[in-house]
């Protein structure tokens, strides 16, 4: 047969790329590049998404289940994930078990279609996920100042003017909460038309290298810095009046009040920052034409993540650039009904965890205390555990505490493609296929796009005969988990049929008064997946309507018309789809944000302490821990070394090479120096995502490749309590010179 071409979204990272794929008459991908017809991307490809082949072939991949270390069938290992989970929840309760949701689960078609059906079935309140190790402080403060957690404003890239980033290296990352390819080109584009990107971050990142200006900041000071940037505009008389804001806002005049006290001299031994440099940075943001200011995952995992996700969202108000073009503004993904509204108040603290009363945010509680639950006896301990895409054993703080609790659950069962550090304790492991057998459209990465748009990619490899598809082995999995072990699409039927039947009830719905039965005869005729995704975009804001507007979306004319997606437009002004507060206006001083200041009040008031402390880093040839074990991402600079600037390597005397024996509260790892001016004296950094040296596992060449975990050193009793997220930037860690140089 020969060589053939196939198009497909890349699905290891935030990006959106578009990928032309190459196969052989096995079905086998031989080459990937960018697909340049795809209007969003345009060609763009990262080292990851070219290497998409060699992970789709990777033969540590397993591709049956595993039961108790051995091969089995399909059902034989759901008939023992129901004994497992019937006889744990028979003997201690459903809040026995818990589920946990990793990275990758977002980047799936799959995974946000049916997790949520499989928590429901359980039962339980343990829900854990990889949002607090990453972004939860973002989701609390959208949800107080805009009444819905996902509705995160994003940086409008291509019409902006001024770009002022926090904690934030896309360069690496290629973009979190802000889905951009090609997020470097975009940067250049802003310089070339003539704006000004100002990169604040511990370290010179190849971001901050880009940029027109970087300021090395504290770890953990952002706060400090952005209330001081608030304090000016107001001291300044620099606060916008837009006109699309008028009457929109509560909490002017108590934002005020707040930031009296954070003057930049107040703030600039704290930060490192001088203060006249911050007062230029504040009267800069504000004589821009068009301005946004974003801030990633570097502000939210440190103690103080919610009130500098709420303070960065109050400066694009303040400025007068939240929901204005070239500002900060909300996505409208095709799939998400813009009739849709949330009716009860955003709140916290549903419920709390049984051992530290830690509040539930958004559905869950800390992934910071599932070693916690797992070890501490009594009524409620979690005894089971569901892991889905998620690698625990290393991303979690103190993983190692975390990762010696596993070994003693009654019973676990992992849905994960590798026996990896968590899956090496499950009792079950149920491997989703290859990315090429596998369907993908972004429902979760769409919503933070920097422009709005839309692509289906099918599969493009036909699974083995028996083999479920992701979605099915979700589905089913949700099926088991409720005490059946029915036809998987018997879930997705149910959830076709209740959501037409509410979107015919609703008025302002483009189907309102319509029967339910006449539109489901009318929905795609494919899986039921590709079913519930025709339904969702026919209901959605660019949609048919079920007809009403017949050059409207479906996934007939996304998949035939638009095999390499479809370029809705540049974002739009939305507030009124998106506010849902009680006021029904954004609140720009929440009381519980306000309250959380005094932490700020007694930290400035505390005398800095002159150790060293340890942050994170991003590689480009990585995402977190699941590309490790492909050759070609486990070269050149994506190596695991501890970073510290030449003055403080000095000083404990080690050279480039060195080894460097590094402690915290909860343990030591010994790491490889790599001595660099790129990082501001007093602070260390290590990677994310390594220590593949565990036994058990089969990933050979992230083993040959195992670095060390700094989540080793991080302190699962350290989070920000407005949201719960694991402190990971900012860890006081101590460092001894174990060898000064290499022996040569």
């Amino acid at each position: 047969m020969g060589d053939r071409t196939a198009f497909r979204t890349c699905p290891l990272c935030e990006a959106l790329c578009g990928l032309e794929l190459t196969l052989d008459d096995t079905g086998a991908v031989t080459r990937v590049r960018g697909d340049a017809q795809d209007p969003f991307s345009k060609g763009f490809i990262c080292p990851k998404g070219a290497t998409l082949g060699s992970l789709d072939g990777d033969p540590d991949r397993l591709a049956e289940p595993l039961v108790n270390g051995e091969t089995t069938g399909w059902d034989e290992a759901f008939e023992a994930v129901r004994r497992g989970l019937a006889g744990v929840i028979e003997r201690h309760g459903r809040d026995a078990v818990a589920v946990y949701i990793g990275n990758p689960t977002a980047h799936s078609i799959a995974g946000p279609l049916y997790v949520a059906a499989i928590v429901k079935a359980l039962g339980t309140r343990n829900l854990f996920t990889a949002s607090t190790a990453d972004q939860m402080p973002k989701h609390v403060s959208c949800g107080h100042m805009f009444g819905d957690p996902l509705a995160i404003p994003v940086p409008d890239l291509d019409r902006t003017d001024h770009l002022l980033m926090l904690g934030a290296n896309p360069l690496e990352s290629n973009g979190s909460l802000a889905s951009a390819p090609d997020f470097p080109g975009r940067l250049k584009a802003i310089q070339a038309r003539g704006g000004k990107v100002t990169v604040v971050d511990p370290r010179r990142t190849r971001t901050a290298a880009l940029a027109d200006e970087h300021l090395f900041i504290r770890p953990g000071t952002d706060a400090f810095f952005l209330m001081a940037l608030v304090h000016t505009l107001f001291a300044e008389d620099l606060v916008a009046s837009p006109e699309h804001l008028a009457g929109r806002v509560n909490g002017l005049d108590d934002l005020r009040a707040l930031a009296r006290d954070f003057a930049p001299e107040r703030v600039a031994d704290a930060t490192g920052i001088p203060a006249e440099a911050i007062r230029r940075t504040a009267r800069e943001l504000a004589g821009a034409g068009r301005a946004a200011v974003y801030g990633r995952i570097g502000t939210c995992t440190q103690a103080y993540g919610t009130l500098n996700s709420w303070l960065v969202d109050a400066l694009n108000v303040l400025t007068g650039n939240l929901d204005r073009e070239g500002g900060a503004m909300f996505p409208r993904p095709a799939h998400m009904p813009v009739y849709r509204r949330k009716k009860k108040p955003f709140t916290t603290g549903r419920w709390r965890s049984r051992v530290r009363s830690l509040p539930e945010v958004n559905g869950e509680l800390p992934v910071a205390t599932l070693a916690d639950e797992l070890e501490t006896p009594g009524e409620g301990r979690i005894r089971a555990l569901i892991t889905i895409g998620g690698n625990p054993a290393l991303s979690a703080p103190n993983a190692a505490r975390l990762d010696g609790a596993l070994a003693g659950l009654e019973f676990m069962v992992s849905v994960d493609p590798y026996l990896n550090e968590t899956t090496r304790h499950a009792h079950v492991v149920l491997p989703p296929p290859r990315p090429a057998q596998t369907p993908h459209y972004d429902i979760a990465l769409t919503g933070l796009a920097v422009r709005d748009y839309a692509r289906y990619s099918p599969p493009v490899v036909p699974l083995p005969e028996g083999r479920p598809s992701e979605a099915e082995l979700l589905a089913r999995l949700a099926m088991v988990a409720a005490g059946t072990d029915g036809d998987p699409a018997a879930l997705d039927e149910m959830i076709i049929t209740s959501t037409l039947a509410k979107a015919t009830a609703l008025p302002g719905s483009p189907v309102h008064g319509r029967e339910p039965d006449e539109l489901r005869k009318m929905l795609d005729s494919g899986t039921p997946t590709e079913q519930r995704l025709d339904m969702m975009l026919r209901l959605g804001p660019y949609g048919d309507g079920f007809g009403a507007d017949p050059s409207g979306l479906t996934l007939t004319r996304l998949r035939t018309e638009h095999p390499h997606g479809i370029d809705l437009g540049a974002l739009k002004p939305r507030l009124d789809e998106v506010l849902c507060t009680t006021s029904g206006r954004v609140e720009l001083c929440p009381s519980t944000f306000a309250a959380d200041v005094d932490r700020l009040h007694a930290a400035l008031n505390t005398p800095q302490s002159e150790g060293f402390v340890l942050i994170g880093r991003r590689h480009l040839r990585s995402n977190n821990s699941w590309l490790h074990n492909v050759p070609e991402l486990v070269r050149g600079s994506n190596t695991c070394t501890l970073q510290l600037n030449p003055a403080d390597a000095d000083r404990i005397g080690v050279t480039a090479g060195g080894t460097v024996r590094v402690t915290s509260r909860t343990g030591t790892v010994e790491a490889v120096a790599e001595p660099t001016d790129t990082v501001m004296p007093g602070v260390v950094s290590l990677p994310h995502g390594w220590g593949h040296d565990r036994p058990g596992t089969r990933t050979a060449v992230a083993q040959k490749h195992a670095g060390v975990n700094v989540n080793a050193v991080t302190d699962e009793q350290e989070i920000d309590p407005l949201s719960g997220n694991a402190v990971f930037n900012g860890v006081p860690v101590t460092l001894e010179a174990v060898t000064p140089a290499p022996v040569l």
